[in-house]
C-alpha cells in the first residue's frame, strides 16, 4: 500500500504505513492519502454483513496496512480500543422514523465519537514505538471532543507526552473539564487566545517545521492524521449492513454533522471501497463553508460564528484537501494552486461540472440555531429521545432531504447529550444524569495553561516541558 500527499508526487513516497501514522501531516504540508482505494467485492461486502464490530476492523483497516499490521494484530487492537464502551452494541442503531436512523457513536469513554479512532490509534501508536524504542510528543487542535477523547486514550503513556490546544471560552465547560481534570504526568493543556482554526494552524505550522519536529519527535492526533480517517470508515460498514441486513434495500444515505470533514470523508472511503453509499449529506451549523460548496462549489471563508453546536464552529476544514485533491483529477499542482488561492483571497470556486460530479455523493445543508433547538424538542417529544445539539443539526439535515433520498438515511450522533447541557435544557428543560465516571467532574480542580496565539510562545512552551 503506498501513500501520496495531495500536494506532491514528488516529495516522500511510501509503503511504509507506520511512517503516515506517526508522521501525520506530509512534510510539504498536505495531507497523506492511499495511492490506490482498496474495494471489496459483492461477494466479500456479503460475507462481511454478519461480522462483529472487531472482525470488520480488521477486514476494512488490514487493506491499508501492508507489512505493518498483521490481521491478528489488528484484532488484538481492535479488542482492546472497545472493551470499555459502555453498552453491548458499541454503536447501537436507533429508529426515529421508517426511513431514518441514527446511529450513537458516544458509549466511547470519553461519550463522543472520537472515541472510536482514538483508542484505536493509541494502541497502533504504542505498537509501532515500542518496535521503533522511542518517545513522541503528540501535539492536537480540538473544538471540543477530540482532546478529551486522545487524553484519554494517551494519559500516563510511558512513550509520549501529549499537548492540547483549545480555544479558550470556545468548549462547553463540560468538554473543558474532560481535558483539564485529567491527573497525568504526561498531559499539557492549552487554551488559545483564538478559535479551533487558530489553534489547528499552529499545529500544522508544529508539524511542518522540519527542525522542530525533528527535535521533539512530533505527532498528529487530530483527523489529518490518516489512522484517525480509517478507524471511522468502519462504523460506516457496521452500521449499513445492520439496516440493510434482511430488507429490499439495495443502498443506504449517511447524514453527517460536521465542521473538519474527518468523519464525512471516512464515508466518502467507505463508499470507494464499495459500500453502497448514495448521499452523504454535509450537515452543518451556521459555521456553513461546507454545506455551502456542496449548494454552489464555492469554498469561501467567513469569521467563526458561535453557536450551541461549538464543535462544529470551524471554517477551515482540513480534511477537505483531500476531496479537494480527487476533485482536482489528482493534480497536486493545482491542489497547491487552489490551497495558495484560498491563503491569499479567503475563498476559491471550482468549475460547475466538478460540482455536479460531487453532489453525485455529497449534498448540503446548513442548520441554524432555532432550527436546532427545535429538532432537539419535536425527537424528544416524537420519540422520547434526548439528542445533543450536534445530533439534532444531522437529524435536521436528514429530514430536510428525506423525501428525495433513495433508500433509509443513518445519521451520525456524535455526542453524548449531557457534553451539551445547557443546551438541551433550553430545548426540553431536562438535565441528563452525569454518567457515573464523571459524577464529581465539576468540582475537580483544572489544571490547564492560557496562551497567546503566537507560534514562538507555544514553542517556547513544548520546549519547556518535553522530555523525549
Amino acid at each position: 500500500m503506498h501513500y501520496i500527499s495531495t500536494r506532491s508526487h514528488n516529495t516522500k513516497t511510501t509503503s511504509n504505513f507506520s511512517s503516515v501514522i506517526m508522521e501525520g501531516l506530509a512534510s510539504d504540508g498536505g495531507l497523506y492519502i492511499p495511492k490506490n482505494f482498496p474495494k471489496f467485492s459483492s461477494l466479500e461486502l456479503e460475507n462481511m454483513i454478519n461480522m462483529s464490530y472487531e472482525e470488520l476492523c480488521v477486514e476494512v483497516i488490514f487493506k491499508y496496512c501492508g507489512t505493518c499490521l498483521t490481521k491478528e494484530e489488528i484484532k488484538i487492537i481492535a479488542l482492546d480500543s472497545y472493551k470499555n464502551f459502555g453498552t453491548n452494541d458499541i454503536a447501537p442503531i436507533i429508529k426515529v422514523t421508517d426511513n431514518i436512523n441514527i446511529l450513537e457513536l458516544f458509549h466511547g469513554p470519553t461519550l463522543a465519537f472520537k472515541d472510536f479512532a482514538l483508542q484505536f490509534l493509541s494502541k497502533v501508536f504504542n505498537i509501532l514505538l515500542e518496535r521503533e524504542g522511542k518517545k513522541i510528543t503528540i501535539i492536537g487542535a480540538t473544538s471540543g471532543d477530540t482532546g478529551s477523547a486522545a487524553i484519554e486514550a494517551f494519559k500516563n503513556n510511558s512513550l509520549a507526552n501529549i499537548i492540547i490546544l483549545h480555544p479558550e471560552g470556545k468548549v462547553s465547560d463540560f468538554q473543558r473539564k474532560q481535558m483539564t481534570t485529567v491527573d497525568a504526568g504526561n498531559i499539557y493543556n492549552i487554551a488559545i487566545d483564538g478559535n479551533f482554526d487558530d489553534c489547528q494552524a499552529l499545529v500544522k505550522k508544529l508539524l511542518v517545521d522540519k527542525d522542530f519536529n525533528n527535535k521533539h519527535n512530533l505527532a498528529s492526533i487530530n483527523s489529518i492524521n490518516w489512522g484517525r480517517v480509517l478507524a471511522q470508515v468502519v462504523y460506516y460498514f457496521y452500521s449499513a449492513f445492520k439496516v440493510m441486513k434482511g430488507k429490499d434495500n439495495k443502498s443506504v444515505n449517511f447524514s453527517v454533522p460536521t465542521g473538519n470533514f474527518g468523519d464525512a470523508y471516512a464515508g466518502y472511503v467507505a463508499k470507494k471501497m464499495g459500500l453502497p453509499i448514495e448521499k452523504i449529506i454535509i450537515a452543518t451549523n451556521s459555521n456553513d463553508i461546507l454545506s455551502n460548496f456542496f449548494k454552489n462549489g464555492i469554498y469561501k471563508i467567513s469569521k467563526v460564528i458561535p453557536t450551541i453546536s461549538p464543535s462544529m464552529d470551524i471554517q477551515l476544514a482540513s480534511n477537505f484537501e483531500r476531496l479537494l485533491y480527487e476533485t482536482l483529477d489528482h493534480d497536486p499542482s493545482l491542489v497547491r494552486e487552489y490551497m495558495k488561492t484560498l491563503s491569499n483571497t479567503g475563498s476559491f470556486k471550482i468549475r460547475n461540472e466538478k460540482l455536479k460530479a460531487l453532489n453525485e455523493t455529497f449534498i448540503g445543508l446548513g442548520v441554524s440555531d432555532e432550527a436546532t433547538i427545535e429538532r432537539i424538542k419535536s425527537t424528544y417529544n416524537n420519540n422520547s429521545l434526548v439528542i445533543d445539539p450536534h445530533t439534532s443539526v444531522g437529524l435536521e439535515a436528514a429530514y430536510n432531504y428525506n423525501y428525495s433520498l433513495k433508500g433509509p438515511c443513518i445519521v451520525l450522533s456524535t455526542a453524548h447529550p449531557v457534553k451539551f447541557a445547557d443546551a438541551v435544557s433550553s430545548a426540553i428543560n431536562i438535565n441528563s444524569d452525569l454518567p457515573e465516571k464523571y459524577k464529581n467532574i465539576f468540582s475537580l480542580d483544572e489544571k490547564y495553561h492560557s496562551l497567546k496565539n503566537n507560534l514562538d510562545t507555544i514553542k517556547n512552551f513544548i520546549d519547556s516541558t518535553s522530555n523525549v
